[in-house]
């Protein structure tokens, strides 16, 4: 149903990846990603469509991520390139232009913003009663239920009741009273809603009654059980920042934190979790860097595009090409064969910062041992030579944790050198 509900759009998105690439004309006249009227009929031409199914068909390739606008041109998003490959592209797609369903249909002209704004946000409750009706719904119910959602909005609005007896100053009007919902014409707003539902192809509508397709069920049962996920997060870290959950995650064993990983995900939208993770990951706490890849492979394909984009950042070089390496299907335990020596030793490094702040002294000594290199003089060299930044205090933490006095001399000798610029 995905694949079949977003054809139009893959193709004008096909169309726009070999015609208004870098280098060729503009795709956009506004900046706002809008289709230019030239560009429109020389796709209509193109495509045999007509001009407004072109720019219908734009319009849902943008909200479905399947093509990206970067001032005059266009590229294609990472769903088409993954279209014909990956199902989960495909659904993510539809699901991004599901919860955008309020953009693609113009919203009512002759309505207040902010009532519109209200339906808006009470909308996933009547999506969630259609999906736990499992049938048709008659539209006088819907309204019911929305006229009650929007009461329960204004409500919390009013925080602070001013009446008799409060300490409201002589002469200050209190705010003004959330006005009667009866006050506000909400059928017409719910009927846009459905529309705009239907065209998204999340449910039918007509005969007065409503009913979820099955993708449209699926959607929101996948949405209610995200929030379930979210709400039984293990160690309670959900409501936190990246770098403070991360910080919470770091004594939990690998499956508790996954768990813990992925209710944190459920609670955000993924673009913005991806790019605070990346946030987390830029600091100077190694672990965090690790412990925030690991969260990364929790989000998996949708967060390639920023893993990518990190490649040039040498502290983080190493974690996303391992990533990459994963996410392109090569076994974890073999993953470490995209990076170069330098890239392994840089690692080496970090892993061993994370260590010397974090872990216990007999870990550091094992690490000493997971090096690529033979011995120790050849490690110390080459350990040398990458200039990480915590290379004297990852060497000075290991000569102490060290058993072997002539070992952890040599390693002391080599952290001076570094510290002296040796």
């Amino acid at each position: 149903m995905a694949r079949t509900g977003l054809a139009g759009a893959v193709r004008v998105a096909r169309w726009a990846d070999a015609a208004l690439g870098p280098g060729r004309d503009g795709a956009t006249a506004d900046g706002k990603a809008t289709l230019s009227e030239v560009t429109a009929e020389r796709a209509a031409d193109d495509l045999v469509l007509s001009v407004a199914q072109i720019r219908a068909d734009w319009d849902t390739a943008r909200l479905s991520g399947l093509v990206e606008v970067h001032g005059d041109s266009a590229r294609p998003g990472w769903r088409l390139r993954a279209w014909d490959r990956d199902d989960s592209a495909v659904l993510r797609g539809w699901v991004a232009l599901f919860d955008a369903w309020s953009l693609a249909s113009p919203e009512p002209a002759d309505h207040e913003p902010a009532a519109v704004a209200e339906v808006v946000s009470a909308m996933p409750q009547v999506l969630s009663f259609l999906q736990l009706s499992a049938g048709p719904v008659p539209v006088e119910q819907l309204l019911d239920l929305l006229q009650q959602r929007v009461t329960e909005l204004r409500t919390e609005r009013c925080e602070i009741p001013y009446g008799p007896g409060s300490a409201e100053p002589a002469g200050t009007p209190g705010p003004a009273e959330p006005a009667p919902v009866e006050d506000t014409p909400l059928a017409p707003l719910l009927d846009w809603a459905l529309q705009a539902l239907a065209s998204v192809g999340a449910l039918t509508y007509g005969d007065a009654q409503a009913t979820l397709t099955p993708l449209g069920s699926w959607a929101v049962w996948v949405k209610l059980e995200q929030i379930c996920v979210a709400a039984q997060s293990p160690a309670g870290n959900i409501e936190q920042a990246a770098e403070a959950m991360l910080r919470g995650c770091a004594q939990l064993r690998p499956n508790a934190a996954r768990a813990e990983y992925r209710a944190w995900l459920a609670a955000r939208p993924v673009g913005s979790a991806v790019t605070e993770l990346l946030g987390a990951a830029r600091g100077e706490d190694a672990l965090l860097r690790g412990l925030a890849f690991e969260a990364l492979r929790v989000v998996g394909a949708p967060a390639e595009p920023d893993v990518r984009a990190v490649l040039d950042d040498p502290a983080l070089r190493p974690y996303a090409l391992l990533w990459l390496a994963e996410h392109d299907g090569i076994d974890p335990e073999d993953a470490h064969e995209v990076l170069t020596r330098e890239e392994a030793t840089w690692l080496w490094v970090d892993t061993a910062a994370a260590v010397a702040d974090h872990g216990e002294t007999e870990m550091l000594v094992r690490h000493l041992e997971a090096a690529l290199q033979p011995t120790v003089p050849a490690l110390l060299d080459e350990v040398r030579a990458v200039g990480h930044p915590r290379t004297v205090q990852v060497l000075v933490a290991l000569a102490a944790a060290h058993p072997d006095p002539a070992l952890a001399k040599a390693v002391r000798r080599a952290a001076f050198q570094v510290h002296t610029g040796g």
